[in-house]
This record gives structure tokens, sequence and C-alpha cells, in this order.
């Protein structure tokens, strides 16, 4: 398995309000399977931080694609790139 690091930054606060139920529900869903490893907006609500524990990059942009903030059009992706945990350790 691989870490992934997200980072995003919101472009329509309004559409994503209205959107944020279903993307935490799918988070929910996420972390239940393994999928997710920690996530949560930055405190000024500009963006946010996503940790996916997957098999591969490939898998990663599977689950992105169907986060209902994806479909809502709601974000750009400022980096996406794998990511190694070092504290606490593995």
């Amino acid at each position: 398995m691989a870490l992934f690091a997200l980072q995003l930054k919101f472009t329509d606060p309004d559409r994503r309000m209205e959107v944020r139920p279903a993307h935490r529900d799918y988070l929910t869903e996420l972390y239940a399977a393994g999928k997710l490893h920690t996530a949560g907006p930055f405190t000024d609500q500009t963006g946010a931080l996503l940790i996916y524990d997957v098999a591969d990059e490939a898998e990663v942009r599977d689950i992105i694609a169907k986060d209902p903030y994806t479909a809502a059009d709601v974000y750009e992706i400022v980096t996406l790139q794998e990511w190694q945990q070092l504290f606490p350790p593995a």
C-alpha cells in the first residue's frame, strides 16, 4: 500500500457547502474501508488536505473522481503526491 497526499484549493464556497454532507459521507465510507488515512480542511476554509492509503496512484485518482466534490467542481488540485509517513512510525 502507498500513502498519497492530496491538497485542494476550494473554488466555489457556496456550492461546496451544498455538497459537503455528501462529500463527508463519502470520506466516512473511505475511512471505514481503510482507504482514507486522515483528512480535513484548512482552518481558513480555503482548501483541504487528505491522505489516502491505496495500492497506487491509479486507485487514488479513481477515488478522487468519485468524490461528490469532484462532480460539483468545487476545487482545484494543488498537489497529488505519494507521501512517506515518518511519525508516528507505521
